[in-house]
């Protein structure tokens, strides 16, 4: 028996679906969530063509391609199209905005689906990282059932570092705005909500030319790692550096500036001067760790960058599970 496939033709996202004869995995693969970020949707389409000549096949569960989810801002070359989609990702019954409209097709995608990756690239210079959900243990305090899945599926992606807390940390950033908590959930927050688990993979800069070579292999060893295609199981990275995300600091004024050109994972010492404000006041670390996210375009009441410490475990040994099914 072979794989069925069908392209949904939708307002605003195309979906490509491939369907194995024998139960399994239901994985759903995005790319360009964020029109500036190619390098998801140039790995997919070369994944789509591998399945058109026959050299891929799905022979079990179901493997859902968006090679663009955001196509306006795609188009564009620019992260959004009227806001950033991967913020306040929920469906909605009065849809104002492209990335409303967006949302509500997504939404549908995945919850028709058990597995998320969505395919992302950094701003600045920055080694490929994964990005995981809530840990399943007391140490976070959102913990997720599923967390030993998605660090299974993270230590095939073919990234060395892992982090964690992105939730969390948003959350307390809401407390203090006075904001919804709803707006810093995304797509893999989505998923999770909806039953499944997800990792967010991040290629390295959005220009970086091994970015699209990154998330193509990574999606091939997805496939092998839930067993949608016939082929030896790689053997898993058993060591991931595993960081915490702890804060995020917002840019104020457009007059904010950081004391230099950082990149994600340039490490802090605690004093360090990582910005100014626009009255002169350094904003300094906290504390030894990283500095990850840092956007010297962001706009003002926008997140600026974040940081992040070691993991309290050190160098976090993967806890493989099973297929993650």
């Amino acid at each position: 028996m072979t794989a069925d496939r069908s392209v949904t033709l939708r307002t605003f996202v195309d979906a490509h679906k491939f369907r194995g004869p024998l139960p399994g995995a239901r994985l759903i693969v995005l790319g360009a969530v964020h029109g500036n970020e190619p390098c998801g949707s140039i790995a997919i389409e070369r994944i789509l063509q591998e399945l058109a000549c026959g050299e891929l096949e799905i022979i079990a569960g179901q493997l859902t391609l968006v090679p663009i989810a955001n196509r306006l801002a795609y188009e564009r070359g620019t992260r959004n199209g009227d806001r950033d989609l991967n913020r306040n990702f929920a469906p909605t019954s009065t849809p104002s905005d492209n990335e409303d409209f967006i949302a509500n097709e997504l939404c549908l995608l995945l919850a028709e689906h058990s597995v998320l990756i969505d395919i992302h690239s950094f701003s600045s210079q920055a080694s490929p990282m994964v990005l995981l959900g809530a840990d399943s243990s007391a140490r976070d305090p959102q913990p997720f059932a599923f967390a030993c899945h998605e660090e299974a599926l993270a230590a095939h992606l073919g990234a060395s570092r892992a982090l964690y807390g992105w939730l969390a940390t948003n959350m307390q950033r809401a407390h203090r705005r006075g904001s919804s908590i709803q707006y810093c959930k995304g797509t893999t927050d989505y998923m999770r909500s909806v039953g499944g688990y997800a990792v967010t993979l991040e290629c390295g800069q959005h220009a970086d030319p091994l970015a699209p070579e990154l998330a193509y292999k990574a999606i091939r060893n997805a496939l092998v790692h839930l067993r949608l295609i016939a082929s030896e199981t790689p053997q898993p990275k058993q060591e991931i550096e595993l960081l915490r995300l702890y804060e995020v600091i917002d840019r104020n004024s457009k007059k904010d500036r950081f004391a230099y050109e950082w990149n994600s994972f340039d490490r802090l010492c605690l004093g360090d001067a990582i910005a100014y404000r626009s009255d002169g006041t350094a904003v300094l670390s906290p504390a030894d760790g990283f500095i990850v996210f840092p956007n010297a375009n962001a706009e003002p009441g926008t997140e600026w960058f974040y940081l992040a410490e070691a993991d309290p475990a050190g160098v976090h040994k993967r806890r493989v599970c099973s297929n993650g099914k």
